[in-house]
């Protein structure tokens, strides 16, 4: 069972206005890089360099998901130990991909400059890799489906190009897991950063609480179940879920207080915590376990949460402070 939908806009989630799996660039030239260029060295970086570096890791990330995708659909109906058999009550094949080479060029060439970001860029650069051995196999084998070649050959071609695709799926999903990881870990570090940043030029105010309200919210997204953690860290998912109500207060205080300032995004912020708070009761019932909650809930919560990230993008376009 699929417990939610891709998170795809979360992974892009790395805008100043932020932040997963992702959503939307980061935003350059605003007075909080301005800032950020005389602050002491000891403080986080959040300069135009690191900004274009984790824009390039985003964007092949997001765009790179489609082969996630395909592969999901491929398991949907293939035993992946035995292979397809061409006895399948449904046989979806996959789905095309994206271009990305310009995404892997841009990936490539960020990965080599300054600022060196060892982890993340060594796991790029690992993820880069598979993608590229996989996805010609993947593309062929969709091409084969699409064609419905499999009832001319009795499944020939659909076992040879099985091989492959078993072959290289479990390193695909480790490498492409351990990116989103150590992307979630830097960005983190460039949202509290451009966070400060803001603040110590605007103040509080409309921006900055666009910006609060969305890096708490994904946080919680980062905390929600899925097929490989099914089962919640109640602990840690109360914790942030506190955070973040404290941050939506803050966000309805101001908009209180400045009536008209958030274009669209004004009721998002509470009402993704009206949902969040029930789907945890939920949980709290189930004792973490999603696969014994409303699985139908955390859908809807991840697409509440997309639409969070871009409505967010444009937030405060009218705001006068």
């Amino acid at each position: 069972m699929r417990l939610f939908t891709s998170r795809a806009l979360a992974v892009a989630a790395v805008s100043l206005l932020l932040q997963v799996p992702t959503i939307a660039p980061v935003l350059s030239g605003s007075p909080a890089l301005a800032q950020s260029a005389a602050a002491p060295q000891a403080e986080p970086d959040v300069s135009d360099k690191v900004i274009g570096k984790m824009n390039a890791y985003v964007e092949f990330l997001n765009r790179s998901l489609r082969l996630s995708e395909s592969l999901q659909r491929y398991e949907s109906w293939v035993d992946m130990k035995k292979g397809p058999t061409g006895r399948e009550k449904v046989i979806y094949g996959l789905y095309s991909l994206y271009d990305v080479r310009d995404e892997i060029a841009s990936v490539e060439k960020a990965a080599i400059v300054d600022p060196k970001m060892p982890e993340l860029d060594a796991a790029m650069l690992a993820y880069v890799d598979t993608y590229q051995k996989l996805a010609p196999g993947i593309e062929k084998a969709n091409k084969y489906y699409e064609r419905l070649d499999y009832k001319s050959d009795k499944m020939e071609g659909g076992r040879a190009f099985h091989k492959d695709i078993a072959a290289l799926a479990p390193t695909y999903a480790e490498r492409r897991k351990a990116a989103d990881l150590a992307l979630r870990t830097e960005k983190v570090k460039l949202d509290l950063a451009s966070l400060a940043a803001l603040e110590k030029v605007e103040g509080k105010k409309s921006r900055w609480h666009v910006r609060n309200v969305m890096i708490h919210a994904e946080a919680m997204m980062d905390l929600m179940p899925d097929n490989e953690r099914p089962v919640v860290n109640m602990a840690a998912f109360d914790r942030s879920l506190d955070a973040y109500a404290v941050a939506v207060r803050a966000f309805d205080d101001y908009s209180l207080e400045h009536p008209d300032t958030f274009h669209v995004f004004e009721t998002r912020p509470a009402s993704l915590l009206s949902k969040l708070r029930e789907l945890d009761e939920q949980l709290l019932k189930a004792k973490g376990d999603a696969r014994k909650a409303g699985a139908n809930d955390i859908e809807w919560i991840v697409s509440d949460y997309n639409t969070m990230v871009t409505t967010s993008q444009t937030a405060t376009t009218f705001a006068k402070d």
